[in-house]
């Protein structure tokens, strides 16, 4: 079945010649123009989204930060903006890369091909089910439950917390985890690690707490709290 992308810019030059070469490579694509319309389509759940910052109607970074509620897929922005300042937003708002214009197709495709691999890995390799008091991890649903409700997470939240989960009571630096699950070709900072996992936490309460701080050294899953 072939993956499902969503192309998101306000240029139609751009958007039809990203339209084309995905079809070609044998993608269903689908496209959109405006920020309304990119929350629209999300709602059918593709497998990686294209999303340019500046889109009229409701711009790129805040249409990252409303679809990250219901939407699990790589996020990759696409905008001229090329400053750290930029980078790092776009990550806090729940983007997993930044790609800046001009562009090369053949870069971008790459990209696009190492994201979906990553996530096809990360679901094929993952185990059932980890029960960790009332937080359940369901790793083949890409799901989190704690006391029974879902909990929503953005896709790199969900990523750091199966990657410590996995490895329990082993202790990480940023550095590791970012080059992990961000991969040689992100162009951001391992700072950004921090920023989720203080999400993280936040959306799990208590159960937050299996994400243990090892001060000096990173962080670490526990069993208990």
């Amino acid at each position: 079945m072939a993956y499902r992308i969503l192309v998101a810019d306000d240029e139609p030059d751009v958007l039809a010649l990203l339209r084309d070469t995905f079809t070609l490579q044998g993608y269903c694509v689908r496209c959109a123009a405006d920020g309304p319309a990119v929350l629209a389509a999300a709602g059918d759940r593709p497998d990686l989204i294209l999303l340019d910052i500046g889109l009229p109607g409701l711009d790129g970074m805040e249409v990252c930060r409303r679809i990250r509620q219901f939407v699990a897929c790589p996020i990759l922005f696409l905008t001229a903006r090329d400053g750290d300042a930029d980078k790092i937003k776009g990550f806090a708002a729940g983007g997993d890369d930044y790609i800046t214009k001009p562009f090369s197709l053949e870069e971008l495709t790459a990209r696009v091909a190492a994201h979906l691999r990553r996530q096809q890995r990360a679901q094929a390799g993952a185990a059932q089910v980890r029960f960790e008091g009332d937080l359940v991890i369901d790793y083949a649903a890409c799901a989190v439950f704690l006391g029974g409700e879902a909990v929503p997470l953005a896709k790199k939240e969900w990523e750091i917390l199966c990657y410590l989960s996995q490895n329990r009571g082993q202790v990480f630096d940023k550095e590791r985890i970012y080059e992990a699950l961000w991969g040689y070709e992100g162009e951001g900072s391992a700072n950004v690690v921090a920023e989720h996992i203080k999400r993280l936490r936040r959306k799990l309460g208590a159960a937050g707490a299996h994400i243990q701080t090892v001060w000096g050294l990173g962080y670490k899953w526990v069993s208990s709290f």
